[in-house]
């Protein structure tokens, strides 16, 4: 079964075409390999795709023999991904809302000299 039609059979991504374009952009490894779309895939190899900025491994156990249903995916792979991967995630997702609430708008005069108080470095205090 080509790698391709393998992730959407095991629901790791929506379409086909979304598949095929994640091997294209260099984002699905086999056996630590970039592979094309058309790679077949047997049980036992192990799968790396790259998705929400997690680098999700799996284990081929069978190939599906069309697209299966969530509660039967378990059958076809088995999901080897650490969890170092989601908690790193996790602490970007926190990195990011950090300084600014999302829909708060643009930055002000203020929050602007606040980052440049903020960034200036103690030789160029000196010099002023």
């Amino acid at each position: 079964m080509r790698i391709d039609k393998y992730l959407w059979c095991v629901r790791y991504l929506k379409t086909r075409n979304i598949a095929t374009q994640a091997c294209k952009k260099g984002l699905v490894r086999i056996n630590g390999d970039i592979v094309k779309p058309s790679r077949d895939v047997y049980p036992g190899d192990v799968v790396t795709l790259r998705k929400d900025q997690i680098n999700h491994q799996m284990e081929v156990l069978d190939l599906p023999p069309s697209r299966v249903g969530a509660k039967l995916v378990d059958l076809y792979r088995k999901d080897t991904t650490p969890k170092e991967a989601f908690e790193t995630n996790e602490i970007l997702q926190y990195a990011k809302t950090y300084y600014r609430k999302k829909g708060v708008g643009r930055p002000t005069k203020k929050d602007r000299r606040d980052l440049d108080d903020f960034t200036e470095s103690p030789e160029e205090e000196n010099e002023a």
